[in-house]
């Protein structure tokens, strides 16, 4: 069972307060989600639950298993994150790789003449009008096209996206690619528990059956207890005020992509009319040894968020050939990433940092599913409690605008 420990040792007056104000709110926030999940306005809310989509995911991944020998996830942002984050539960599967942006160099990689015979593509686009995916995508495409023909295309590349006149459907129409249609009511960085995240997944050969009902899990506890539930979010609401950052560190390898995509999930959710904290990822015990020493010494300006897992104890650790180290001395592997971390929370706690400490019995596909879930109702919930739109992105929007002018030749005006 996931165990939580909220550290409010040493909180000011003021943010006690701001966590109080911030508690109140829960059953109106709570309330909005039940009619969200009555009114099936929120389509997020109701993956976890959903089937019918299943059948074409677990066709889709085992026709492209059977056909190629690597699947290339072309995507950026929302759109690779997810499925990221889910594939590196695993390294025993069938390898999946994501390129989620555009330089030459990493792009030239996967132009040699093994990968474009052996390695499916999978376009992933909610509008359909990704700048980066689109690149990827027309200069990957003519290589498969002539390398297998283009009437051959089908078995050799896939696309998501939403349904519509968009470009990327265009461009699967134009080499007859089937097409996977993205919920338009799904945000790409909510996107995780659809075709987006589970498609990869399953390719990877992970159980996303699992990974749904772990979301249930999430889903089951909020309508439960929300006011336990959101505990976690009341908590990131009231110290942003006071601690602009919000640092998420997990001890577990496996888990570091899970941080980069909670850090585009709370950043473009919250970070709106001046309002929002910065996300930071991290992980343990590297960042021990480069951005503890900040958090430390530095402005008393964050929060943390740390996932322990319980660690295999099978690397057992030899004895050193020297004098030194007798404290390693019948040690496993997992014990030193123990007491690392034990090291880091009593640390913060003397330091008096406000922290949160997420115990997992493991990384299973269900534990996974739920936590995703979990951190996606949190910022959701945040964002109720602070009264911004989780659920749009308008300043994004002006560098991608600039972004073709550019490609276009235009000059960029003033604003």
């Amino acid at each position: 069972m996931t165990s939580t420990l909220l550290n409010l040792d040493h909180t000011s007056n003021a943010e006690q307060s701001a966590l109080k104000n911030m508690r109140d709110k829960v059953p109106a926030v709570a309330k909005q989600f039940d009619q969200w999940m009555a009114e099936k306005a929120l389509p997020l809310l109701h993956l976890p639950e959903r089937q019918d989509d299943m059948e074409q995911v677990l066709k889709r991944a085992a026709q492209i298993c059977e056909t190629s020998k690597h699947l290339l996830v072309l995507g950026t942002g929302g759109s690779s994150l997810g499925g990221q984050t889910l594939c590196s539960l695993t390294d025993s599967g069938f390898p999946v790789t994501f390129v989620d942006n555009v330089d030459p160099h990493t792009i030239a990689r996967y132009l040699t003449k093994d990968h474009i015979a052996h390695t499916h593509l999978l376009l992933i686009s909610k509008s359909g009008g990704t700048l980066e995916t689109l690149a990827q995508g027309l200069v990957l495409l003519k290589a498969k096209a002539e390398h297998f023909g283009t009437k051959d295309l089908a078995a050799h590349a896939s696309v998501i996206t939403m349904p519509g006149d968009r470009a990327l459907r265009e461009l699967a129409a134009h080499y007859n690619l089937p097409v996977i249609d993205h919920d338009p009511d799904v945000g790409g960085r909510f996107s995780v528990l659809s075709s987006v995240g589970l498609l990869p997944a399953a390719v990877a050969g992970l159980d996303v059956q699992a990974i749904r009902a772990g979301a249930a899990d999430a889903i089951a506890k909020l309508k439960k207890d929300p006011q336990k539930a959101l505990d976690g979010a009341c908590w990131q609401a009231a110290m942003m005020d006071t601690r602009t950052v919000s640092v998420m560190m997990p001890y577990c390898d496996r888990l570091e992509c899970f941080s980069a995509w909670f850090k585009q999930l709370w950043a473009e959710s919250l970070g709106k009319d001046g309002l929002g904290s910065t996300p930071c990822d991290a992980l343990g015990a590297v960042d021990q040894h480069s951005q503890l020493q900040l958090w430390l010494d530095g402005p008393k300006n964050k929060i943390f968020t740390i996932f322990t897992v319980k660690q295999d104890d099978s690397i057992r650790i030899p004895a050193a050939p020297f004098d030194g180290f007798e404290y390693l001395k019948d040690k496993s592997m997992g014990d030193v990433l123990v007491a690392l971390q034990e090291g880091t929370i009593e640390t913060l706690k003397r330091h008096h940092l406000p922290m949160r400490v997420v115990s997992l019995p493991d990384v299973s596909e269900r534990i996974i599913g739920e936590w995703l879930m979990q951190m996606m109702l949190e910022t959701i919930a945040v964002a109720q409690m602070i009264g911004v739109d989780a659920f749009d992105q308008p300043a994004v929007e002006e560098s991608k605008i600039l972004a073709r002018a550019t490609l276009n030749g235009e000059q960029a005006s003033a604003a």
